[in-house]
């Protein structure tokens, strides 16, 4: 299985600097959520190069008659955070993408079993044609949580070839797992670490994003 294929790691020096200042136990909570706030705004930017909607038109300029490419207003985008560590990538996204809809969806897992549950989800009962989708979670660990994600995301209409998923650090098993399930899906992430331990954390990851983010 080739998943470069469509998981893309920018090669860029402020996604990188970020990534470091995050990955650091030195960083004190209220910097870790600045670097998560700068990784989910590059990354957005990244994600968003070739795949927002754009319409050709013509504006007036202080002299003359110009041609412009706007966003199309008219094709939905949709923002998902997965709760709770979504939410420090959130501000990023947010500050590229304006207008967007943002939809919350909450899971836990079960620090034993590593099993995923849901208790949060606001979703809307359907996805309007063409909605176009990014999805904030930070780590891509054992993959449960994303695959009930985009299991709640795409039986409410939501198209795998529309959507991004925005991560900070993935690993080899939830990749692998995407990969099977959703092969036109699209991953933007800082890195690609080695893998997890037995307690689904990623090594060397960055520990657990949403205690840091939120100082519990």
């Amino acid at each position: 299985m080739n998943v470069q294929l469509r998981v893309y790691v920018p090669d860029h020096p402020l996604i990188k600097h970020w990534l470091g200042v995050a990955r650091d136990v030195n960083t004190p909570c209220v910097l870790f959520k600045t670097a998560m706030t700068e990784l989910g705004r590059w990354l957005t930017y990244e994600a968003t190069r070739y795949w927002l909607p754009t319409l050709e038109t013509t504006i007036e300029t202080p002299l003359a008659e110009s041609p412009a490419t706007l966003i199309n207003p008219q094709v939905p985008i949709a923002v998902i955070p997965i709760l709770r560590a979504g939410l420090a990538l959130l501000d990023g996204a947010q500050t590229l993408l304006p207008l967007a809809s943002t939809y919350h969806l909450g899971l836990v897992r079960d620090e034993e079993t590593l099993e995923v549950s849901c208790y949060l989800n606001k979703l809307p009962p359907k996805f309007e044609p063409q909605t176009h989708i990014i999805i904030l979670e930070p780590m891509l660990a054992t993959g449960g949580s994303i695959m009930i994600a985009m299991e709640e995301i795409t039986k409410r209409g939501g198209d795998p070839a529309l959507m991004r998923i925005i991560s900070v650090v993935a690993a080899p098993p939830a990749l692998q797992k995407l990969s099977q399930d959703y092969p036109n899906l699209n991953i933007y992430t800082a890195i690609i670490d080695e893998g997890i331990n037995s307690k689904g954390y990623i090594v060397p990851g960055l520990g657990d994003a949403g205690d840091r983010a939120f100082g519990t």
